[in-house]
Order: C-alpha cells, then sequence, then structure tokens
C-alpha cells in the first residue's frame, strides 16, 4: 500500500523468494505479525534497509474484514500498521533470543521435574508409602522410604523406583546446569547487575527481564511497564461506572511470575528492616494480606527497574528517617 491506502501490488512469495525478492525494493515500511520466526525475518529484513514493526496478532484480527485467508491477513496487517495509536511489539536481538531459549529450556526442565515427583509420589501411595509434597525434602528423602519400607514393594516396584530416581537426579543436573549458565551471564553483565541491587529481584528475574525488554524508552513511564508485565488490576467500565478486577496477566507471563516470587521471598524479611520500603510492605500486610502484598511489591519492583533501566542508575533504599 502507499502512503494513501490504496494497493499497488498483491504479489504471493515462497519463503525462498522473500529475502532476495525484498533486498530489490527500496526501503519500505513492513508489517509482521509477532509469531515464530517474525524476530528472525525482521531482523533479515532490516538488514536490507527496511523498517520492520511487529504486531501482536490479536490486534490485527479486527481488521480482518471478511473470512481468513492469507490475503486478507496480509491487508488486515497493512492496514493495522497505518494505525497512529497502534502498539507494536520490540525486535529482539540475537542475544536476547539465546537468553530467552535458555529460560525456556529451564522452565521446561523444571516443569518436567515437578511432574515426575508427583507422579512418584502418587505411585508410592498406591503402596501405603507416603512423600512430603516439597521438592526440596524429596529430594532429601525420597530413597529413605524405599530403604525402611522395603517389605511393602516388590522386586520390580523396587527397581522401577531405582529408575524413576535415576530420571529425577538427570533432571537435577540439566536444571543446576541451566541455573548456573543464566547465573553466571548476569553476573557478567552491567545491566543484570544493576536490576539485582533491586531487593527481590535476583539472576532469574535480572536475565528474563533483559532477554524480555529490547527498548525500555517505548514506555512513557513506569507505570506503563508495569502494565505491560500485567501487574495492575484488570478494569471494566461502562456509563461511567469502572469496576475493578484481580490483575490483568498481560504481557510476558514468565516474567510477571518471577517478579512475584521474588516479592514473596523478600516478604519473608521485612519485619527485620527498618526502611521506607519495608515499612510501607508491612502496612500493605496488614491491611491487604500476603498475596496482594506480594503483586503489590511486584508492581513497584517492575517500576524501579523500568527506572534502571533507562538512567542506567542502580538502586538506593531510602532510609526510614528520610
Amino acid at each position: 500500500m502507499d502512503n494513501t491506502g490504496r494497493v499497488v501490488l498483491r504479489k504471493r512469495l515462497t519463503r525462498g523468494d522473500l529475502l532476495s525478492y525484498m533486498a530489490q525494493l527500496a526501503p519500505v515500511v513492513i508489517g509482521m505479525e509477532a509469531c515464530g520466526g517474525a524476530h528472525y525475518w525482521a531482523r533479515r529484513l532490516r538488514a536490507h534497509g527496511h523498517t520492520v514493526k511487529l504486531i501482536a496478532p490479536q490486534f490485527v484480527k479486527p481488521y480482518v474484514k471478511s473470512n481468513k485467508n492469507d490475503p486478507a491477513d496480509a491487508e488486515a496487517i497493512c492496514e493495522a500498521v497505518t494505525r497512529p495509536p497502534m502498539r507494536f511489539v520490540p525486535l529482539k536481538e540475537i542475544d536476547q533470543q539465546d537468553l530467552q531459549a535458555l529460560h525456556r529450556a529451564r522452565e521446561r526442565v523444571g516443569k518436567a521435574r515437578t511432574a515426575l515427583v508427583n507422579a512418584i509420589r502418587g505411585l508410592l501411595g498406591e503402596y501405603d508409602i507416603g512423600l512430603p509434597p516439597s521438592v526440596t525434602k524429596f529430594r532429601h528423602t525420597f530413597l529413605a522410604p524405599l530403604e525402611a519400607e522395603r517389605a511393602k514393594l516388590t522386586a520390580l516396584s523396587q527397581e522401577l523406583f531405582g529408575h524413576l530416581d535415576e530420571e529425577f537426579c538427570a533432571l537435577e543436573k540439566r536444571l543446576a546446569y541451566y541455573t548456573a549458565q543464566l547465573e553466571a551471564i548476569s553476573a557478567a553483565h552491567p545491566v543484570c547487575q544493576r536490576l539485582e541491587t533491586i531487593p527481590g529481584i535476583g539472576p532469574l528475574t535480572a536475565t528474563a527481564m533483559v532477554a524480555a525488554v529490547s527498548d525500555v524508552t517505548r514506555f512513557q513511564n513506569g507505570r506503563q511497564f508495569a502494565a505491560w508485565i500485567g501487574l495492575v488490576p484488570r478494569h471494566h467500565a461502562t456509563g461511567g461506572k469502572p469496576r475493578l478486577f484481580g490483575i490483568s496477566k498481560r504481557g510476558d507471563g514468565y516474567l510477571r511470575t518471577l517478579l512475584i516470587h521474588g516479592a514473596r521471598a523478600t516478604l519473608r524479611w521485612i519485619g527485620r528492616k527498618t526502611d521506607r520500603r519495608s515499612t510501607w510492605v508491612r502496612g500493605l500486610l496488614d491491611r491487604r494480606g500476603k498475596n496482594k502484598a506480594a503483586v503489590a511489591l511486584a508492581n513497584k519492583n517492575a517500576r524501579i527497574a523500568w527506572a534502571l533501566l533507562k538512567t542506567d542508575a542502580v538502586y538506593i533504599a531510602e532510609d526510614a528517617a528520610a
């Protein structure tokens, strides 16, 4: 389309012909849905001088005028790109994708470990052998009940649970490897080191934030950044009457989970501190309870992280007397 919205070219290209065709064109604005492989193609097209804008698929859907097909989708993307209030997905560089892939691999192994622990506990329950639900306690007490209550197990079941124990140890080893890799990257990354000065943000949260946020200047303030992560109330207003619900849970759910878990860990030590931040959290705990206090603290940490990312500063705790 040209600047007036008139269609000037319709052409169907295969994957192999796309880059060679786009290399022959003068620099243009290219709109793409942010789907699998979109960041790779955006970087390749950007290398040929084009401006690439990635759009979330849910923002393209309202512009599809008829039944879904490739031409209708392409026309809808073109129209969506031209809308002034449209929000675009920031383009990830290759190092960010490497970091995010490492987090996704660690997350997958963690879920597999949890599923295995639950399966082992369920199977042992059929033999009247109970195990604690905590993964940490399970790690230290799995073999002890088997030895103590060997009479309840047959030779086949003993061999089975031995193999399951080997599988659990292998998952533990792989999870420790991914965690060590992320900690090493965080220790060598100056941005991660500045983010870790915030109470409740460690190597995992810092590296996940660096992987997710490529350009913090696209957020006008910390409130927008927290809303992008999904740490603000979901609201519905009609007739001038707004209603607030739980958090919106938009954006990166993995990053939001890490921020909330970090806030929960901080709540354990709030009673021992007297700074203004701790005083504010204690008051929130008394009024709203642990869950809402954890989300509120995660929201505050996200806003502070935005400020550190934008100003290249470090977090300095405020004294209670300030």
